[in-house]
């Protein structure tokens, strides 16, 4: 599946056009490789690692979605592994 439709549907990107702008940003990394690509393939087992509001997620792929489905079908798609908040240069998580 593409990353870009694998957001969306995930409801991870509230829209597809904003998954394709996150995906090309080349601000997200796919099993540790840097991604800039929003066709880039997903599989049930990859690592995602993006910023996202202020934190660093790192997701596992646990399923791929059938459809763009109500939040509770688009979050057993994928377990959340760490949340973190982006920290500055001086370790610390606020911003000057």
């Amino acid at each position: 599946m593409r990353l870009d439709r694998f957001l969306w549907w995930a409801r991870i990107a509230k829209s597809r056009e904003r998954a394709q702008e996150m995906a090309r940003d080349g601000h997200f990394r796919m099993d540790g490789r840097a991604i800039d690509r929003a066709h880039a393939p997903v599989r049930v087992g990859s690592i995602l690692t993006f910023a996202q509001a202020g934190d660093v997620r790192v997701l596992r792929v646990e399923s791929l979605p059938l459809r763009r489905g109500p939040p509770a079908e688009g979050r057993a798609c994928y377990c959340d592994l760490v949340t973190s908040p982006v920290s500055d240069v001086d370790g610390s998580p606020y911003a000057a």
